[in-house]
């Protein structure tokens, strides 16, 4: 198969880069409104790209009626927002987050789920999460009238206490199990790992 994606429908594009750029992270991003509307949705075109300074990127899609979509919104408002990591245990309140519910209701009673505060931004964290980034602005691209890319500044985390080791520098082995996003309904577990040491250039070249 040989394509030019000039060729091709965006849905078409969507549908083969989402079957092969996998697993994706997923982001359940909390907002707060300028109204003070709490929101939750599920985002797994997320990634981390930097450190310094510690930057998340977002991207959104519009709604199926071709309206912007109450996460973008929010921020766009406020210029925060919380990254909630998903892990196996917050896959049934992640996958009622992401119906698509009327515009200004807020998915989190029908989930179930808990907000705790979240330091340094004013949207709250979800109580459930393995790991929550609290994240302020830096960057917006609008690629297309279709696309918006929020890049995430990050203020803040919140871990499970049991997730890290007591100098809180290393994850403990198999304490984070996040799943990863396929293409359709297909997600995947992240429980079956294996190590792969890195190799010298000497040991490369010998090889």
């Amino acid at each position: 198969m040989d394509l030019r994606f000039d060729d091709l429908a965006p849905r078409d594009r969507y549908r083969l880069l989402t079957a092969l750029v996998t697993p994706r992270p997923i982001a359940l991003v909390t907002t707060r409104s300028a109204a003070g509307l709490d929101n939750a949705a599920p985002i797994s075109f997320f990634q981390v790209l930097a450190e310094e300074p510690p930057v998340v990127a977002l991207s959104f899609n519009l709604r199926s009626d071709g309206t912007l979509k109450d996460t973008p919104r929010a921020i766009a408002e406020t210029g925060e927002f919380v990254v909630n990591l998903v892990d196996e245990g917050m896959v049934p309140a992640m996958t009622v987050c992401a119906a698509e519910f009327p515009p200004g209701e807020s998915e989190i009673p029908a989930a179930g789920l808990t907000l705790l505060p979240c330091t340094g931004v004013r949207p709250h964290r979800i109580a459930g999460s393995p790991a929550s980034l609290g994240c302020r602005t830096h960057t917006v691209i609008d690629l297309s009238p279709e696309r918006r890319i929020v890049l995430g500044q990050v203020v803040s985390l919140h871990a499970r206490d049991d997730l890290f080791t007591p100098d809180g520098r290393h994850l403990r082995e198999n304490a984070f199990l996040p799943v990863g996003r396929l293409y359709g309904d297909l997600y995947v577990r992240t429980g079956d790992r294996f190590a792969v040491p890195r190799v010298t250039v000497e040991e490369a070249r010998g090889s």
